[in-house]
């Protein structure tokens, strides 16, 4: 028999509910779901790596749930740069600084887990107070001195499992220089702030005492890719440039002093707030960010919509509500940036 979503499923359904209800599951009906995918993939699929794949997928990110949600509470920075650069080396040090401030604001650091400006982020963040996202190579990457004894280490099989730990606990990124993944890194970031696949978050690319590094790269960006139209001005609203690791923290505790975070309802886009701002605050929006919305739509200070019932925790937030055009992600940014100056 074939497996269906909306369709019965004769004696499978009863089994199934008989399993979720026995087990004792939150949210029966995505557990359903996902006992079926599993099923139809079984029925579907006689090529048995790509039945391991999607079984090994399922365990890691099942792991990475778990282990972060004891923390879902505090805000994360995820760190990026070099695995080679050398604890003498002054970028290290920088990090450090910066991870021991993030810590001293409240903030927990992800960082790869390996040698490097990896080891710098823990470092200055503490065990204590840091997650290792670790990856199996063929030759070893152990994890870091710092970490090797935290239970707050995974070591993950595929690549794009770790990537979606990477964003998906950030509120922020902070990127160092780096080879061919931090470059990777920064690029896909930027990418899926841009199509707005991942929430807007601050990017900070720290660069070192000569700015060498990531001015090059944003040269790369004004020449090649800006003045060929690859890209939007715009899209320099996306991430901000500092050799300072105090700034680059004060960006980050910038970013979120009124804003909090953001979901769609439908087509409306509710940004939830830490506080309320006036009706004067908010037509100085509206005079300033017209673009961002589609036609006919207004600013409204609301409550919470019914479909955010899922977010308990977030309910007695004030909400901005709008239609959003989905296109200008550089503009949502630049947007909050000047809510937060309220």
């Amino acid at each position: 028999m074939d497996i269906h979503f909306t369709q019965p499923n004769g004696r499978v359904d009863d089994l199934v509910e008989e399993l979720v209800k026995i087990s004792g599951v939150n949210h029966p009906g995505i557990i359903r779901e996902m006992i079926l995918s599993a099923l139809a993939a079984g029925q579907e699929i006689d090529y048995l790596a790509d039945l391991k794949l999607m079984r090994t997928t399922l365990k890691e990110m099942s792991f990475t749930n778990r282990l972060f949600g004891g923390y879902r509470q505090r805000k994360k920075v995820t760190i990026f740069g070099s695995a080679r650069t050398s604890p003498d080396a002054p970028i290290y040090q920088k990090c450090v600084q910066f991870a021991r401030l993030l810590a001293d604001h409240g903030y927990m650091v992800i960082t790869g887990g390996g040698g490097g400006i990896m080891q710098a982020g823990n470092e200055g963040a503490g065990a204590e107070n840091s997650f290792a996202v670790n990856i199996r190579l063929p030759h070893e990457q152990e994890t870091n001195p710092v970490m090797s004894q935290s239970p707050n280490v995974i070591t993950y099989k595929y690549f794009f499992n770790r990537k979606v730990a990477f964003l998906k606990e950030a509120s922020a990124v902070a990127l160092f220089p780096g080879g061919f993944g931090t470059l990777d890194e920064a690029m896909e970031t930027l990418t899926l702030i841009q199509t707005g696949k991942n929430p807007p978050i601050p990017l900070v690319l720290i660069d070192d005492d000569e700015g060498d590094y990531w001015e090059r790269v944003l040269s790369f960006m004004k020449d090649p890719l800006l003045k060929r139209g690859l890209i939007s001005g715009e899209d320099f609203s996306l991430f901000s440039i500092t050799r300072d690791p105090a700034e680059a923290v004060a960006i980050i505790d910038a970013f979120y002093r009124i804003y909090h975070s953001m979901r769609f309802v439908g087509k409306t886009l509710v940004i939830r707030l830490n506080k309320p701002i006036s009706r004067d605050q908010i037509e100085v929006l509206e005079s300033e960010f017209p673009e961002i919305k589609e036609p006919n739509s207004r600013l409204q200070l609301t409550g919470p919509l019914p479909n955010e019932k899922d977010q308990p925790d977030l309910l007695p937030l004030p909400r901005l509500t709008f239609e959003f055009n989905r296109r200008s992600y550089g503009m949502l940014l630049a947007f909050i940036r000047r809510l937060n100056t309220f």
